[in-house]
């Protein structure tokens, strides 16, 4: 059975326990789970003073966390949680009409931000009448604040000083945290999680740390300090952007097991401070987003074995991805030199527990091939449960622990999560196959899949292949419209050493062009080369050369991005 409780419930239990173990970590700074509690009462005290945070039918006050990784997303996120109020993630990249969109569609009334979102914030204020009250978080290591503020807006650490603890309330495993889609392909929707929803969700964690599941807070703080006596509690570095589910989600299962999170300095991401930040701190955790984190991760570990300096990294015990392509030559490069079991997780913003593929040394890594998860399934689009090894392509589906949908947003969520089989399932719109042992073949999602010639092309699949030639670095495929074939299967790579031709960035893109078509004997080398994977109708009509493939913090494509420049290059 799992627990049935606000997160902030399962916390404070946990904090009473630990007291002045080590809860979060941030460089040389470390607050430990008492301090962690203080903070977070005197956080929800200061909404309290201000008039917001109650629970309430439509969730109580939403708090928006524009914020880099760090102690005060953590503190802000139990702070609400205390409160009964819902906080939600602010992608610290949006501009000022995504976020008027995002802060207005949540109804935020708080929003807790770094310095280099106040400007961009403080320009829509007017837009958002529900906004009441405005944190800017200064240095997050000693504590200095931001300068001056625009009026209206307080320092953070100024503001807990003068905030007393709210006292403990009774709460509910029916509170909401929301996470918002990243709005690659549409307008950015709130998914509704109730905390019991994630702690279900988080099940494995305790499985993984050997441990009995808890069902109530006091038995969750038994279990954390048990893992402490061990001393086998997880100490987990979130290397992706907390403002992304993969890191938020992973962050808030560690902390319900008493662990202990530590987050990197970098605003971009440093594998040389990742790798030294495991070393340090010992961490036995790591949460990661695919090949654009792995790459560079394995570069450094190269770079610093070939100076003589190898990094101590015999405390990592699991590395865990996803939200983007982990491939197979990348997970064998990395066990190569760290031997650590790699978990790829299927999952989405709208549901957990589509799949997962395990990879350790001596076992096969794989790409875009998982094993079926306990509670998912794969359906055609009339509701039938895809047969394995008939070929025939579904819906990915998952069920069990479920959000309750989209904020405000009926006729998504009733799209997204149909009834199969007498059953309520979340299906975000990722195809696959199902193989004859039942593992699933991932295609791609739905959304941003390609029509040419009347066949359908999904954009991951294509940019697996184009990846897998030794001087391709990253690679985007996108559709542009064709007079021939509805939409042109278009690649846009980036290009490192090995590459042939005359073509490279840094000498034809030039100082104003973003992107340039390749020459006819590139085209024909990746042609040549995805044919020999996939049929040919997904090979790339054309191939868009860039200096970088931009993608989100979290590391996932940015579809969007690609097509303009596709566009742009061909004309």
């Amino acid at each position: 059975m799992a627990l049935n409780e606000n997160f902030a419930t399962v916390w404070e239990a946990i904090a009473d326990t630990l007291g002045d173990a080590p809860a979060l970590s941030h460089g040389p700074l470390t607050r430990t789970w008492a301090e962690l509690d203080d903070r977070a009462a005197r956080f929800a005290g200061a909404m309290a003073d201000a008039g917001v945070g109650a629970g309430s039918d439509d969730g109580g006050a939403k708090v928006g966390m524009a914020l880099y990784n760090g102690p005060a997303y953590t503190e802000a996120t139990f702070g609400a949680f205390k409160a009964r109020a819902v906080p939600f993630n602010v992608n610290y990249r949006y501009r000022e009409s995504e976020l008027a969109y995002l802060l207005s569609n949540a109804d935020c009334e708080v929003v807790v931000a770094h310095p280099e979102l106040v400007d961009l914030i403080e320009a829509i204020r007017a837009d958002v009448p529900s906004l009441r009250l405005l944190v800017a978080v200064g240095d997050e290591i000693d504590g200095s604040p931001v300068g001056d503020l625009p009026d209206g807006w307080v320092h953070y650490e100024e503001l807990l000083a003068a905030s007393d603890p709210a006292s403990r309330i009774e709460r509910s495993g029916d509170d909401l945290w929301f996470l918002y889609t990243g709005g690659t392909t549409g307008m950015p929707k709130g998914v509704m999680w109730p905390h019991s929803s994630l702690l279900g969700v988080f099940g494995p964690t305790w499985k993984g740390l050997k441990v009995a599941l808890p069902d109530t807070p006091a038995e969750a703080a038994r279990v954390a300090a048990e893992l402490r006596e061990r001393g086998t509690e997880q100490r987990l570095i979130p290397a992706a952007p907390m403002m992304h589910g993969t890191s938020s989600q992973l962050t808030m299962g560690a902390l319900s097991t008493g662990g202990h999170v530590v987050t990197l300095t970098s605003r971009s991401f440093d594998p040389a401070e990742l790798w030294a930040t495991v070393e340090d701190r010992s961490a036995t955790h790591l949460c990661i987003v695919g090949d654009p984190f792995c790459r560079p991760m394995v570069v450094e570990l190269e770079t610093a074995e070939a100076t003589g300096r190898p990094y101590d990294l015999t405390s990592l015990k699991v590395i865990t991805s996803s939200g983007a392509m982990w491939s197979g030559p990348q997970k064998e490069a990395l066990l190569a030199r760290v031997p650590a079991l790699l978990i790829d997780l299927l999952g989405s913003s709208e549901g957990n527990g589509f799949g997962a593929s395990v990879a350790r040394r001596g076992r096969s890594a794989g790409t875009a091939r998982f094993q079926l998860g306990d509670d998912a399934a794969v359906f055609t689009e009339d509701g039938r449960r895809v047969e394995p090894g008939s070929g025939e392509r579904g819906r990915l589906a998952t069920g069990g622990h479920l959000p309750l949908g989209y904020y405000k947003d009926a006729a998504a969520t009733d799209a997204t999560y149909p009834t199969y089989e007498g059953r309520r399932w979340a299906v975000p719109g990722d195809f696959a196959t199902v193989e004859l042992d039942g593992t699933i073949n991932l295609l791609g999602r739905g959304s941003v899949s390609i029509n040419t010639a009347g066949e359908k092309v999904f954009p991951e699949e294509v940019e697996e292949a184009t990846k897998s030639l030794a001087w391709v670095v990253d690679a985007t495929v996108v559709g542009v419209p064709d007079e021939t074939w509805g939409s042109a299967v278009t690649a846009v790579v980036s290009l490192g050493d090995g590459a042939p031709g005359d073509l490279t960035p840094d000498e034809a893109l030039g100082s104003d062009a973003v992107g340039v078509p390749a020459d006819a004997a590139l085209l024909e080398l990746v042609r040549t080369h995805v044919k020999e994977q996939l049929a040919a109708y997904k090979a790339p009509q054309h191939v868009v050369v860039v200096p970088a493939v931009m993608r989100g913090p979290n590391g996932k494509a940015d579809y969007r991005w690609a097509g303009e420049v596709a566009a742009s290059a061909l004309g």
